[in-house]
């Protein structure tokens, strides 16, 4: 039976839940100490939007929480995306002070002097990846031989339902061809839960539900206060208990039910402890819902255009798929809407207060 410690935290404790957070969900002896291990933050967007991205104050815990535990060998690991940047994301989200505080080393996927794109073996069959990049699934040298922990936060996603632990290996083990996996999405997260579990030393998710995001997410959300964080060492029993507590049949989710039946982890509710609070009440009522992306994306990935995938994004014709998402969500949707929630959470929210904290 695997093992979701689950905790409700407050702005003035929650540096130091996080760390017994993860002694408490077991992250040494799910973790190789000899081995380095990989901080992944989660920039699904580089605004500093409440929900979407890992916060300050989980990399912080998680920090100290290993330091704690004899690791000491840690190294930041950030993606791009085609819509999203880095550099701003880090800046934005307040990281760059940890790095400095903690010195914390930093490496970019995307940067050959970090680390090299090669070709992955697979040891197992594969569910799409194998059919999707035929000459070879490209994967960073740099994620073999190391541990893992993933810094997803709660929250739902216009295509997969619910993102977290399994959903951040996307960035992390692809390229920029990821686009080319959307219309299999589900399968592919199972197949990058697979490859984790070949490549590296240990896995284990740390996930912050201090504010999550309902509605068409990972970035357009409406942000509620909810005070969980949440830890384990399964991929598949996080991402099903977040599910259930954002109010989703867990195994209805098809990246879920896929990888437990897969047994790559646990996916059934009543097969997974616990421990920390009773989640068996907690239901928050999350439905996903559309934005003007997300439609467009529903008939490419999924509708009645799908067939014509390959032309619209494996040719030149992606770039202004790129274009018109990036004017959609930074220069429509961001100042119109996102700017005014961002400023509401900072002044009302308590976490949005502390967040105005981490860079004085």
């Amino acid at each position: 039976m695997s093992t979701v410690v689950v905790r409700k935290t407050s702005p003035e404790t929650v540096v130091e839940d996080y760390q017994t957070l993860l002694a408490d969900a077991g992250c040494g002896d799910a973790l190789d100490s000899t081995r380095e291990t990989i901080l992944k933050n989660n920039i699904s967007w580089h605004f500093p939007y409440p929900g979407a991205n890992t916060t300050p104050w989980q990399l912080e815990g998680t920090i100290l929480g290993l330091q704690s535990l004899g690791f000491d060998d840690l190294t930041c690991v950030q993606n791009k995306t085609v819509v999203t940047d880095a550099y701003k994301g880090e800046r934005f989200n307040k990281y760059r002070p940890l790095f400095a505080k903690y010195q914390l080393p930093v490496k970019y996927n995307f940067r050959s002097e970090d680390m090299q794109w090669v070709v992955y073996e697979p040891k197992e069959e594969l569910l799409i990846l194998d059919r999707i990049f035929p000459k070879g699934i490209l994967i960073p040298d740099f994620f073999f031989d190391k541990n893992v922990v993933h810094l997803p936060t709660t929250k739902c996603h216009i295509y997969t339902t619910t993102t977290g632990a399994m959903k951040n290996a996307f960035g992390g083990l692809l390229n920029n061809d990821r686009h080319y996996c959307h219309s299999h999405i589900h399968e592919t997260l199972v197949d990058l839960l697979r490859i984790q579990k070949d490549i590296h030393s240990g896995i284990f998710t740390v996930m912050d539900g201090t504010t999550a995001g309902r509605g068409p997410g990972p970035r357009t959300m409406t942000p509620v206060e909810k005070d969980y964080i949440l830890a384990g060492e399964d991929s598949v029993a996080i991402d099903a208990v977040a599910a259930k507590m954002m109010g989703f049949d867990p195994m209805s989710i098809d990246y879920i039910r896929l990888a437990h039946e897969a047994g790559l982890g646990v996916g059934r509710i009543q097969e997974i402890s616990v421990e920390g609070i009773d989640i068996e009440a907690v239901n928050y009522g999350f439905t996903v819902g559309d934005n003007a992306a997300s439609r467009v994306g529903d008939l490419l990935w999924f509708g009645p255009l799908k067939h014509l995938q390959r032309l619209f994004f494996q040719t030149f014709l992606v770039y202004g798929f790129i274009f018109g998402s990036y004017l959609y969500h930074d220069k429509l949707w961001y100042p119109v809407k996102g700017q005014r929630i961002v400023s509401q959470w900072e002044r009302e929210s308590k976490w949005g207060r502390l967040f105005t904290k981490y860079d004085q």
